[in-house]
C-alpha cells in the first residue's frame, strides 16, 4: 500500500540547532495518517527523544495523539497533559497539527518535523487551521501562526502594512495574521528571535492548495453546524414525502411478536383457539422494562409459536386469523379529559397501551415518563433525518392536532416547563403547519433545525437545540430533557382520547427499487412481503430489502416477517458490491462521528478480537448511526464490527 504520510522528522543537524538554548521540553507527536493503519507506535517520537537526550535536554512529558489537526478533540486531550514545568513544546506532525497545538498550548511551540508535498492530502481536517504544504515552513519563528494561510497576501511581495484595527486590508472580517504573530511572540518573549530570522517571499515553485481549502471550508461549515460530526447523505425523500397516508388493506393473518421492545418479552395471556378482539391484550409485560402487546385484528388465535423476527432470528409470537370484522374489545374506550388526568394516571394509560419508542429503539414509554431527575424541557423529535423515510413527516402533516395533544400530555406527566417540536428545514410544509397550530400555546414552540444526519439521535438533538451535553453513559434526563418520537407522541394521544392501544403505525415503503412508493397505516403483525407486493413489488434483481432506512436500517434476507411497533420503513435499494480495502487511517470516521469516538480502532480491534481495547475506546457509547461506514475511504463494514464488539463486551461483564 502507498504511504502518503504528511510529514517527516527534520534532519538531525536542524533539530540540534533548533534545540539550542531550549530545555524542559514537552513533546506532542501525531500518529501518522494516510498510511496503512497499524496499532503500533510510530518511530519518530522515539527518534526525537533520543536526539533530545543526547543534547542533554530534559523531557517533562510526551503525548501521542491521533489526528492532531482535529482541534475539537485535541483540545480535550491536551488540556490536562502539558505540565506547568514545560518551558517549550515540540510537535511532530504536519503544519496543521503544529498550528493546532500552538493555539492551545500557551507556551512556545516548535515544529520538529517538515510537511511533505503530496498533492491533495493537506488541509482536509475539519479545522479552520490549514497547511498549504509550501515546503518553506515558518511556524517555528512565527509562534505557530502561518503567514501563508492566515494572511490574505500569503507572502506575495512580502508582508503588508495596511491592517486597520487588527483586521486584514483585503478581508475585513479576517484578523491580521501579522498582528497575531506579533502579539503571540511578544507574550512569549520571542520578538527579537523573529527579527533575527526574517520571513522570505513565497516560493511559488511549490504546490498551492487554495482550491482544496475552499472546498474543505464548505465541508467544515456543514459538518460542524449544531454539533460535532455528522454527514449529509442523499435524502431521496421526494419519492414519498408528497404521498398522503393510505390505510393498508386488512391482513388475513397477523403474526404478533411478544418481543417488540427493549427489555423482557411479554408473556402470552391467550391460548390457541381463543377468540380475540381489536385492542385486546394478548401478552402482558414481564417486568418493569417490558411492554404488553395487543391484538390488531379480531379473530381466532391459531398458533403461539416461534416465528421469524426482523432482528432476532426467531421470536415467540401470537398468530391470529382475522375475521375481517374489526370488533373492538370492551377495554377500548375513551379516558377522562387530559386536564382531569393525574400524571400517574397518564403513565398507567401509556403502560397499558403498550406504547414504546417508535423511532426504532422500542424503549417502554411509560418508563421514560417517570424520569429519575427533574426535567424542564420535552423535545419532540420531528427531524426524521434518516434518508428515504417520510412516515413521521406525514404524521406531522395529517395528525398535527394529535401530536400537539400528546406533547401536552407528556409535559403534564413529567412536570416540564415547555415542549419544543424540532423539525429539520427540509420539511417547510410541516414547519409552517405546526407553527400556526402552536402560535397561541405558551409552553410549546417549534424549533427549525438545519438538516443534518444524525440530528434525530437523542444526544445530538439535545446538543443542537439545548446546548446541553449528555454525559457518557448518561440519559437525557441527566440534563433535564425527555425526547419523544413523533409517532410515539401521536400514539399517546390515541391511548388517552380513544383508549386504543398501539396496534398500528405509519410505515414508509420506498426506495429506487420499489415500484409504487407510499406511506401506509399498517396493523402490527402484517407481513412485510404483503406490504411490498401491495406496492407493486420490486424492480430488477440484485436488490437489498431493509427494515428502516439506508443508514440505520438492517437487511431483511427473509421478508416473511411482521411489521412491529418500531417498523418505520421498508426500503428496496440496489445491493452494494463495493470492495473492502485496508484502512488507510485517513481520519474521516473520526471527523464525522457525532459521539467523538475513533471508529478506525473499532474495526482494527474487532479483527484482532481485542474486545478490551474496544471497551477502552468507549465502543458502548456508539449509537450505530453508520456515519463512519458511510464516509469510509476503504468501505470497511464498521457497524457490523462495532456490533460484534458490543456483544463481546457485554459478555465480559
Amino acid at each position: 500500500m502507498e504511504n502518503y504520510t504528511k510529514y517527516k522528522l527534520k534532519e538531525n543537524d536542524e533539530l540540534v540547532s533548533l534545540l539550542a538554548e531550549k530545555d524542559h521540553l514537552f513533546i506532542v507527536a501525531c500518529n501518522k495518517c494516510f498510511k496503512e493503519f497499524e496499532t503500533i507506535d510510530e518511530p519518530d517520537c522515539g527518534e526525537f527523544e533520543k536526539i533530545v537526550t543526547e543534547q542533554g535536554k530534559t523531557i517533562v512529558g510526551t503525548a501521542k495523539v491521533d489526528f492532531l489537526c482535529n482541534k475539537i478533540q485535541t483540545e480535550k486531550k491536551l488540556q490536562d497533559m502539558i505540565p506547568e514545568n514545560a518551558e517549550n513544546v515540540f510537535v511532530i506532525s504536519c503544519g496543521l497539527g503544529i498550528q493546532t497545538v500552538a493555539d492551545l498550548a500557551g507556551k512556545p511551540v516548535y515544529a520538529a518535523s517538515n510537511s511533505l508535498n503530496y498533492t491533495g492530502h493537506h488541509g482536509m481536517a475539519l479545522t479552520k487551521k490549514s497547511c498549504d504544504a509550501c515546503a518553506q515552513c515558518y511556524l517555528n519563528i512565527t509562534g505557530g501562526v502561518c503567514p501563508i494561510v492566515d494572511c490574505s497576501k500569503s507572502l506575495v511581495n512580502g508582508q503588508c502594512g495596511g491592517a486597520k484595527n487588527g483586521k486584514c486590508e483585503v478581508d475585513g472580517d479576517k484578523d491580521c495574521a501579522w498582528e497575531k504573530i506579533y502579539r503571540r511572540l511578544e507574550k512569549q518573549g520571542r520578538l527579537q528571535e523573529f527579527l533575527d530570522q526574517p520571513v522570505q517571499l513565497r516560493d511559488y515553485s511549490k504546490v498551492n492548495f487554495k482550491a482544496v481549502q475552499d472546498y474543505v471550508k464548505s465541508i467544515r461549515e456543514n459538518r460542524l453546524d449544531g454539533y460535532y460530526g455528522g454527514v449529509h447523505p442523499s435524502e431521496r425523500k421526494e419519492l414519498s414525502e408528497h404521498l398522503a397516508l393510505e390505510k393498508f388493506p386488512e391482513p388475513k393473518t397477523v403474526v404478533i411478536p411478544l418481543s417488540q421492545h427493549a427489555g423482557a418479552p411479554a408473556n402470552p395471556v391467550v391460548q390457541v383457539g381463543d377468540t380475540v378482539k381489536v385492542g385486546q391484550m394478548i401478552g402482558e409485560a414481564a417486568g418493569f422494562i417490558s411492554s404488553p402487546v395487543h391484538s390488531s385484528v379480531s379473530g381466532t388465535v391459531v398458533a403461539i409459536e416461534s416465528r421469524p423476527h426482523a432482528t432476532r432470528g426467531e421470536c415467540m409470537s401470537v398468530v391470529i386469523q382475522s375475521d375481517g370484522k374489526n370488533t373492538l374489545h370492551e377495554s377500548v374506550k375513551p379516558n377522562k379529559d387530559l386536564d382531569s388526568l393525574t400524571p400517574d394516571e397518564i403513565v398507567d394509560i401509556v403502560r397499558e397501551a403498550g406504547i414504546v419508542g417508535m423511532g426504532g429503539a422500542g424503549f417502554p414509554t411509560s418508563v421514560k415518563l417517570k424520569p429519575a431527575k427533574p426535567v424542564d424541557t420535552i423535545l419532540l423529535n420531528g427531524c426524521e433525518c434518516e434518508p428515504l423515510l417520510t412516515a413521521d413527516h406525514r404524521v406531522l402533516l395529517e395528525f398535527a392536532d394529535d401530536v400537539i395533544y400528546g406533547l401536552k400530555a407528556i409535559i403534564k406527566t413529567v412536570g416540564a416547563e415547555k415542549g419544543l417540536i424540532v423539525i429539520e428545514d427540509n420539511k417547510p410544509d410541516a414547519i409552517e403547519l405546526l407553527q400556526a397550530k402552536t402560535a397561541d400555546i405558551s409552553d410549546i414552540d417549534v424549533v427549525v433545525a438545519k438538516t443534518k444526519y444524525p440530528q434525530g439521535a437523542e444526544k445530538m438533538l439535545i446538543k443542537r437545540v439545548m446546548g446541553r451535553q449528555v454525559p457518557r453513559g448518561g440519559l437525557p434526563a441527566d440534563v433535564g430533557c425527555v425526547v419523544s418520537n413523533i409517532s410515539t407522541t401521536k400514539a399517546i394521544a390515541d391511548a388517552i382520547k380513544t383508549g386504543m392501544p398501539l396496534i398500528e403505525r405509519v410505515v414508509t415503503v420506498t426506495g429506487e427499487r420499489i415500484k409504487k412508493p407510499g406511506n401506509y397505516i399498517v396493523k402490527i403483525g402484517t407481513n412485510v412481503k404483503e406490504l411490498i407486493d401491495y406496492c407493486g413489488g420490486v424492480i430488477g434483481e440484485d436488490i437489498t430489502i431493509k427494515a428502516g432506512g439506508p443508514m440505520m436500517g438492517f437487511d431483511l434476507p427473509n421478508v416473511n416477517v411482521p411489521i412491529m411497533k418500531g417498523s418505520n420503513g421498508i426500503i428496496a435499494i440496489e445491493t452494494d458490491h463495493t470492495e473492502t480495502l485496508e484502512c488507510i487511517k485517513c481520519g474521516r470516521c473520526v471527523d464525522v462521528c457525532p459521539m467523538e469516538l475513533s471508529p478506525l480502532y473499532f474495526a482494527k480491534y474487532a479483527d484482532e478480537q481485542n474486545w478490551q481495547g474496544m471497551k477502552d475506546k468507549n465502543v458502548m457509547d456508539c449509537i450505530e448511526c453508520r456515519c463512519c461506514e458511510y464516509i469510509c475511504s476503504s468501505k470497511i463494514p464498521l457497524v457490523s464490527k462495532i456490533k460484534a464488539g458490543k456483544s463481546a463486551v457485554r459478555e465480559m461483564k
